[in-house]
Parts: C-alpha cells; structure tokens; sequence
C-alpha cells in the first residue's frame, strides 16, 4: 500500500510528464548525450560529429538580462574568440518555444551574433526543447563542457556571481574557463558541477 510520501512523488512526476517539463538528468563525469539539431544557418550539427574536440554548449536567450550582462560587456564573445582560436567547438543553443521570449528566426539570430561581434562555431536551434531537457538547461545563460572524449566535464553557471550588474564580472570566477584551462592542460578540473542562474528557460 503507497503511504503518503510515495502517492505525493507520483503525482508530482505525473504533472511533470504531463505539462512536458520533465527533464533528464546529465552527470559530470559521464558520457555526454547525443543530439542533432539544425543551426541558424540551416546546416545540421551532431554533438558525435565533434568526437576528439572540446565543445562549450551555451543555452543562450538574446532578451535576458544575464545573457544580456554576459554579451553586451563583452565577455562570452571574447570567451568565444579565445577558445575557438584553440579548436574548440562553441554551440550557442536556443531552447524558446515559438512565441516565447528569446525566440527569433534564424536571420534573427545570426543578426544578434553579428550586432554582438560573437564567434560561436554555430547557433542551434532547439525550438521544441528536446535538446534543453536532454541536458536537464534551466536557465540562461548554462554551460556544459565536454571533454575529447565526449565525457561531460562541467555543467553549471557561467560564473560564481549570479546578477546583471556588468561591473561584478571584474571579480567573477568564470567556471568554464576554469574547466577549459584546466582540462587542456592535463589537470583535473576542480568544480565539475555548479548551480546556473540566470532567466529560466521559455521551453
């Protein structure tokens, strides 16, 4: 006979099953997900197409005020250039449902990445969301890092100073230049997993 705990938890994953937010649960440490999705400029990208490189996966909503902190100073376009230049993959990815904020046309975002000066190796549009809860991305911005070998070696916040005021960035410890530097150069990457913040997801 179910006790009081367990009907509670079994109407909760129901309602989550339900209204379409449940969402998978990604692990540090482990093999990274596959998916495919087609990006902005209509050609389709496979994260298994990127097998022996490191690839940054942004979830990214070009209307909230954290991506905005993180664009207009200038600070994930220069992420991007920096690391792109040492062959990593940077998969900026768009998880807004149609008509939801953050949901642009492909031209839309390419003219967001070109008013911006960012250098994402490729915009992906994830309209229906697959994608965004297969990784379990609540919040933008949210970064995952994965290693040569596809294994996941960081997911979490961007940086350990959740807010939108730019001037906090001068002080902020970014988390994915940590696991990026870290990894490349053999060392073990000390914070593998972090709670994101930012606008959560309009799946």
């Amino acid at each position: 006979m179910l006790n009081v705990k367990q009907v509670f938890k079994s109407v909760v994953i129901v309602s989550m099953l339900v209204s379409g937010t449940a969402f998978a649960q990604v692990v540090s440490g482990k093999a990274a997900p596959d998916f495919s999705l087609t990006d902005s400029n209509g050609q389709k990208h496979a994260l298994s197409d990127y097998k022996g490189k490191y690839v940054v996966m942004e979830w990214f909503n070009p209307d909230c005020p954290f991506v905005k902190k993180h664009y207009n100073s200038g600070n994930i376009p220069q992420l991007q250039k920096q690391y792109t230049a040492k062959g990593v993959v940077w998969l900026s990815i768009n998880s807004s449902a149609p008509g939801k904020q953050g949901s642009y046309t492909p031209q839309g975002f390419n003219k967001f990445v070109t008013d911006q000066g960012a250098a994402p190796t490729a915009v992906l549009i994830d309209t229906g969301g697959k994608v965004g809860k297969l990784y379990d991305a609540q919040t933008t911005p949210s970064m995952f890092v994965i290693d040569p070998n596809g294994i996941l070696i960081y997911q979490g916040a961007i940086d350990d100073t959740p807010g939108t005021d730019i001037a906090d960035l001068k002080t902020a410890k970014n988390y994915v230049s940590a696991a990026l530097d870290a990894a490349m150069s053999g060392k073990p990457v000390a914070v593998s997993t972090t709670k994101s913040y930012g606008c959560s997801v309009k799946y």
